[in-house]
């Protein structure tokens, strides 16, 4: 009771500072930037190139993402609601946090393709609404953890989900080589020839989709997943000697030399060595080679969009699913963390109407996709979406209700020797927690009661925690708010969400 009554509490201090009525509920109407019930002549087609574990510091390295910055606009401030390969699709696919989902990890119990199904992710995805307004859909590359080729779930043949026309996935697709690939229903082996780099065979399919597309009358959504530049970082043979001298980038945070004032979970970890420091240099290297591919992809995507005629009615966005660590704050490889270099990643969009070179600094979520995908196609989000379309944001506005603080939440999965990011669930990995971010702060608390706070404007790269110097009003707010947005679902995310 206590619980609720402090939920309560907080939406009607919301709502006192004019930011939406008490509990959350906004009058009918009011919601700015949902998507309204249009019938464009012409629907747009979308290409959303998606990769794995991609931070910010790779995107020097890649020219044709470069260009997508100079010719579009850059999301500066694009954060996750969890940084875990598997709960960042899911929300992705629905525009729902994680505690809504129900995707909390990789794996079953607590996440997986086999909890999102279950759950309903795939009938909630904006898949199957964009098929029934018209759109041809495809996916190629990567779709959930835990999904393989072969699996019927019951049905005559490998196991498409519903909302997709088309159909090219794989599930352990991590070493790029010698995997199986669901092509429609039928399953198709890959070997070891270079031809075979999977990357480079989702471009290849990501063509073919795209000039038999031009002869349609349908506009199509394609979304293309790739499992670069996650481990155990292979780059295609025509990469694999490039940048032979590149470093990780030393930022302030970078094998950071005091670490008292962190929780325990992170001070147990020891100054990075020379070794260990060789290895990370040397991931990063062939992170970057990896991820020549994937640009090379982009680039591949956009001329033959233009060649076809079809660039000025097509939307294309590149992004990642969560940052990825290596160095900072003594961290040697992985995410799941709630600072900076794991929840803020990259997100660059091209398409008609869009500004060259224009930026926005206002905090966006991948809770925001689904719905921008949806309004792009002329449908409205569905009441249970958290996120907002950023649609307005396209076309050089801003709504004047946009969210200031934003919602970052994980959960410690068990160690699997079949998860990928087993690594990060380890001892020395970040245990369970909630997180508000915003422009001037990241506020964290843990399962076990520790709590972590950064003012981000003195202080950008997370280095002083500074939880104990916090008044007591000021933490009990802070608590109550992120109380309110770890409950929140729909237009309650929305409402907490504008409260710093």
């Amino acid at each position: 009771m206590i619980r609720h009554r402090r939920l309560a509490a907080v939406f009607c201090l919301v709502a006192a500072l004019g930011l939406g009525g008490c509990n959350g509920v906004q009058p009918p109407g009011k919601r700015g930037g949902d998507a309204k019930e249009t019938k464009p002549a012409k629907k747009p087609n979308i290409v959303f190139v998606l990769t794995d574990d991609l931070s910010w510091n790779l995107v020097p390295h890649m020219p044709q993402v470069l260009a997508m910055q100079r010719e579009g606009l850059t999301f500066d401030d694009f954060l996750v609601a969890d940084s875990l390969c598997c709960t960042s699709r899911a929300t992705i696919f629905t525009g729902r946090y994680p505690h809504n989902t129900g995707v909390r990890t990789n794996f079953p119990p607590d996440g997986g393709h086999q909890v999102f199904k279950a759950k309903g992710g795939e009938q909630a995805s904006f898949a199957p609404l964009l098929q029934k307004a018209g759109y041809r859909t495809a996916l190629l590359g990567k779709y959930m953890n835990g999904y393989r080729p072969h699996d019927t779930q019951g049905g005559p043949g490998p196991y498409v989900p519903p909302g997709w026309t088309e159909w090219y996935v794989t599930g352990n697709g991590y070493p790029e080589y010698n995997y199986n690939m669901n092509e429609n229903g039928r399953i198709v082996p890959y070997g070891s020839r270079p031809q075979d780099y999977l990357t480079d065979v989702l471009a290849a399919k990501s063509l073919d989709f795209i000039r038999r597309a031009k002869g349609s009358s349908q506009p199509f959504f394609m979304e293309v997943s790739t499992f670069a530049p996650h481990g155990p970082f292979v780059p295609a043979p025509r990469h694999a000697g490039k940048f032979p001298t590149l470093r990780a980038p030393r930022a302030p945070s970078f094998n950071e030399a005091d670490i008292r004032d962190k929780p325990s979970w992170l001070r147990s970890h020891g100054l990075l060595r020379r070794p260990g420091i060789a290895r990370i240099d040397a991931g990063f290297r062939d992170r970057v080679r990896m991820v020549q591919s994937v640009d090379e992809m982009i680039g591949q995507i956009r001329t033959t969009l233009k060649d076809l005629g079809l660039d000025r009615d097509t939307y294309v966005i590149f992004g990642s699913d969560n940052g990825f660590h290596m160095g900072e704050h003594r961290l040697a490889g992985g995410k799941m963390t709630a600072f900076d270099t794991d929840i803020r990643v990259p997100y660059i969009v091209v398409g008609p109407g869009v500004r060259p070179g224009h930026r926005v600094g206002e905090t966006a979520q991948n809770t925001d996709l689904a719905p921008t995908f949806l309004e792009l196609g002329g449908v409205r989000p569905p009441p249970a979406t958290d996120g907002r379309s950023l649609v307005p944001f396209l076309r050089g506005g801003r709504p004047s209700d946009w969210r200031e603080t934003a919602l970052v939440e994980h959960v410690k999965p068990p160690p699997s020797p079949e998860d990928p990011d087993r690594q990060d669930s380890l001892p020395g990995a970040p245990t369970t927690y909630n997180a508000l971010r915003n422009d001037d702060l990241l506020y964290v608390e843990y399962a076990n009661g520790e709590r972590e706070y950064y003012d981000r404007r003195r202080d950008p790269h997370e280095l002083n925690n500074i939880v104990r110097t916090l008044p007591e009003q000021r933490r009990r707010y802070l608590s109550d708010l992120l109380y309110a947005l770890t409950h929140c679902t729909g237009e309650t995310c929305t409402t907490a969400g504008r409260s710093r």
